[in-house]
């Protein structure tokens, strides 16, 4: 079973999808004119515009949940873990991934917002019904439907939990049997509250736990900040092999920075989008530019802060392919929080180790809060028409017991599992949004045309020629109170 896991995680994330990743987030932030760089402020100022109502959430909860997905695990053992196996330069990676992705987000949360659905009295939106209704291709849409609530109730999961018991452990010495019981029963009091309940969590545990956590990297920083221009020096060289130490692992570095980046800020995978689906928006392009900065949120400055933190102080491992170390700091312990909670440990002793555990454990708790609720839409749209209670207690119990296992399972297998719930996705819906990517471009012209023209932009898609967008054209999206 471990052979064909690591089998199976091998082709998924062989070299096409960390190119293709790429070359997605070229050619979509060409075609937008690079609006990641352009609507920096429109970002701002749209995030806090939005607003809720008893079908949706507003464009800040809607941020919040889909940043609760990507502030997790992958922030700060992903981080790490890029580290281990691609070295420094694998961060500047990282942040290649996350400047191109944001105009990935923007384009896959648009067309979230374009074909959302109200059903059964919520918006519900995601890759499953853009492929639907822009693609026409329903088949292709129960695939992913079908992946993503399985990636996401089943293999994905785990990761998080496994990171929350890991740093538990070595900060306090709390078993990981006593640290999986505490996870399901706070996570099954969330998650049977449905995603207003999720929405509330989110919106008040990530911002506080995010600013808290780059204020605490800002003070490792501030006491080592004579070596800020050689680490900022060696991220360069080493990404492009010009280190000498890490220069033969050009390879890995891109791998890992992309793979992590990817697995962190979750741009091209499809998740975010179904947040964003259930935003309160006037204009789809609203959502889609706020998401885009999510991205930026979640690994330009989370991702950034653990990589500081634990480069500048030298508390990591880096290993070659053949497992033979190019540096060893850390002596023999598995790649994840233990390097970031060793970086805090060197300036704040007795503090570090017990503060990133208790991080970790609320970004990756809310993490496993946003896996429910992609879960969740994309079993409501299997069971659109029918009574979908007993399927949705299902991907509940399933989400529980996955959480549960993953906090006592080895951290290999976790993260194997969960890159393949991952690479499942990510070649899915990377597929569809580069086929279907012109309704979210229309959108974006139509966006900052009626701004232009100082508007508050509202959406008409049949003046701008996209079809199938039925929400819009119908009764449930009043123009007059949605701003």
């Amino acid at each position: 079973m471990v052979q064909f896991v690591e089998w199976l995680n091998g082709v998924l994330w062989s070299s096409p999808i960390i190119y293709f990743s790429l070359g997605v987030g070229i050619l979509f932030s060409i075609m937008t004119r690079f609006m990641q760089v352009r609507l920096i402020k429109d970002m701002v100022t749209q995030l806090f515009s939005g607003k809720s109502s008893d079908a949706g959430i507003s464009s800040f909860q809607a941020m919040s949940v889909a940043l609760s997905g990507r502030v997790g695990t992958g922030n700060i053992a992903g981080t790490a873990t890029a580290i281990a196996f691609g070295g420094p330069g694998a961060i500047f990676w990282m942040w290649a991934i996350a400047f191109l992705g944001a105009s990935t987000a923007y384009v896959e949360s648009t067309l979230a917002q374009i074909y959302k659905v109200k059903q059964d009295g919520q918006y519900r939106g995601g890759p499953a019904y853009y492929i639907e209704k822009g693609m026409g291709k329903k088949w292709y849409a129960v695939i992913f439907a079908v992946a993503s609530a399985i990636a996401m109730s089943l293999l994905m999961p785990g990761v998080q939990a496994n990171s929350i018991a890991m740093g538990l452990e070595n900060a306090f010495g709390l078993s990981t049997l006593i640290t999986g019981i505490i996870i399901i029963l706070l996570l099954g009091f969330i998650i049977f509250g449905g995603i207003k309940r999720i929405a509330a969590a989110a919106q008040l545990i990530v911002p506080f736990m995010a600013v808290g956590y780059v204020l605490v990297s800002l003070i490792v920083i501030a006491f080592n900040i004579t070596e800020l221009p050689a680490v900022l020096s060696l991220i360069f060289r080493s990404a492009f092999g010009f280190d000498a130490a890490f220069g033969g692992i050009i390879g890995m570095a891109i791998s890992w920075g992309v793979k992590r980046g990817i697995y962190s800020n979750e741009a091209g995978q499809g998740s975010g989008a179904h947040a964003a689906g259930a935003a309160e928006v006037s204009h789809p392009a609203k959502q889609g530019i706020v998401q885009a900065f999510s991205v930026y949120i979640d690994t330009l400055v989370v991702c950034s802060a653990t990589a500081f933190m634990v480069i500048i102080t030298g508390m990591y491992n880096t290993v070659r392919p053949d497992k033979t170390f190019i540096v060893k700091r850390l002596g023999d312990v598995e790649p994840g929080p233990i390097y970031t909670q060793a970086a805090v440990e060197t300036v704040m002793p007795g503090f570090g180790s017990g503060f990133v555990a208790i991080a970790l454990f609320f970004f990756a708790f809310t993490t496993i809060m946003a896996y429910y609720y992609i879960a969740e839409t994309n079993v409501a749209y299997l069971t659109r028409g029918r009574d979908g209670k007993l399927a949705m207690f299902f991907v509940k119990i399933v989400l529980l017991a996955a959480s549960f296992y993953g906090s006592i399972k080895t951290a290999k297998v976790a993260w194997d599992l969960g890159d393949i719930g991952l690479g499942i996705m990510v070649w899915l819906n990377l597929i569809a949004i580069l086929i279907l990517y012109k309704p979210a471009m229309l959108a974006l012209k139509d966006y900052e045309r009626q701004r232009n023209e100082g508007k508050d932009p509202v959406f008409d898609p049949a003046e701008i020629g996209i079809k199938n967008a039925d929400f819009w054209e119908s009764e449930d999206f009043d123009k007059r109170d949605v701003s």
